[in-house]
């Protein structure tokens, strides 16, 4: 059977009246899109289109009554993708950007890391993130826009750490070990940062 994934997919709108109550909890999300579950709901009304928005914490998949388990493992995974990809497009404004490292200095430091600003800044080239704790300021290079949630989340978490350790000693690195994906954005980053130091490739002349 074949399905269609629907424009609905980021739409965080109710779903329509039609679709089934009946629910299946399907577990944790593999994926750091900023939600901790997703729930599946199938719909008899449905045939081929799948949809899927987020609602509080969890990610709800809207999908076909007749679907297989097998079919439904996938849809997730792809309806889980589109999201988070449409996601890490949205640029944040500063003032959200404030309200996420509110957020992840109550889930990792307990709140202890409480910068007095938080902003996006486009004369870091250099560094992804800077910190100065005497004035309890964070900045974010622009280059961080549009890169995936996770990494965002870490070079903030990064900085907030420094508000509470402004060196790199072993006591810095063991406030990140909070934070489960920090090898993972590390990663990415080197990767980026690896990628804009290969040579450009230029056509051959054409005779």
């Amino acid at each position: 059977m074949s399905a269609e994934s629907s424009s609905r997919i980021a739409g965080r709108t109710p779903p329509r009246g039609g679709d089934s109550p009946r629910r299946t909890a399907v577990g944790r999300v593999p994926r750091g899109a900023g939600t901790s579950a997703v729930e599946v709901r199938r719909s008899a009304r449905r045939s081929r289109t799948v949809s899927a928005y987020r609602e509080g914490d969890r990610t709800i998949v809207l999908i076909p009554a007749r679907m297989s388990e097998a079919e439904e493992r996938r849809w997730v995974g792809v309806m889980l993708d589109k999201l988070a990809a449409q996601e890490s497009r949205r640029i944040l404004g500063d003032g959200e950007l404030a309200a996420r490292a509110e957020r992840l200095s109550d889930q990792y430091f307990d709140g202890r890391a409480r910068p007095a600003s938080v902003r996006w800044v486009t004369n870091q080239n250099t560094r992804w993130g800077s910190c100065t704790p005497a004035e309890g300021s964070i900045r974010l290079s622009h280059r961080l826009q549009g890169m995936p949630e996770y990494v965002v989340d870490y070079v903030l978490v990064h900085e907030l750490a420094h508000l509470l350790v402004p060196g790199h000693g072993p006591r810095f690195w063991r406030l990140l070990e909070a934070y489960p994906r920090t090898e993972r954005a590390r990663g990415y980053l080197e990767g980026v940062v690896a990628a804009q130091r290969l040579p450009q490739l230029h056509p051959e002349p054409q005779d």
